[in-house]
């Protein structure tokens, strides 16, 4: 009988629920998983393992600052716009998401096992509540706020 290989079966599964519920995002990364996973690419596993969070963060901050750099966004325009309370509110947000990040990147290092829910969680959010995949990590973070005293 062959070998079963049942991660690759549970990130087929995870692409699937990303295809079922229009996800893109899980399922491009999905499917890129599963192309590393059964090729020589594998051996990138461990790196991206380490280092693919801190890439992701950093793609994902090129795509929120990029109206800025491309003139949309005037930086006299957002100086101005402190003394709204709705921006100082929307740093203090800021401040908030980043530090529930934080925990939450805290808690997938420490406890990967999370992960799975985490998205499966972020992919029912996203067919069924019209979300925005972008939650697993702000999620893990609130995870952490739960289970930090168990």
């Amino acid at each position: 009988m062959a070998h079963l290989d049942f991660t690759l079966l549970f990130l087929i599964i995870i692409a699937g629920l990303g295809l079922l519920s229009k996800n893109d995002t899980v399922l491009i990364a999905m499917l890129v998983l599963i192309v590393m996973k059964i090729t020589p690419l594998n051996q990138l596993l461990p790196w991206v393992e380490k280092k693919g969070l801190w890439l992701g963060v950093i793609v994902l901050t090129i795509g929120v600052m990029s109206p800025l750099a491309s003139g949309k966004i005037n930086p006299l325009e957002v100086l101005g716009n402190l003394k709204n309370w709705q921006s100082v509110m929307a740093i203090i947000m800021g401040i908030a998401v980043a530090w529930l990040g934080s925990q939450g990147a805290a808690l997938l290092e420490t406890r990967p096992m999370y992960v799975p829910e985490l998205l499966i969680g972020t992919i029912i959010g996203v067919a069924l509540f019209n979300g925005v995949p972008v939650g697993p990590l702000i999620a893990a973070g609130l995870l952490s706020l739960l289970v930090r005293w168990q």
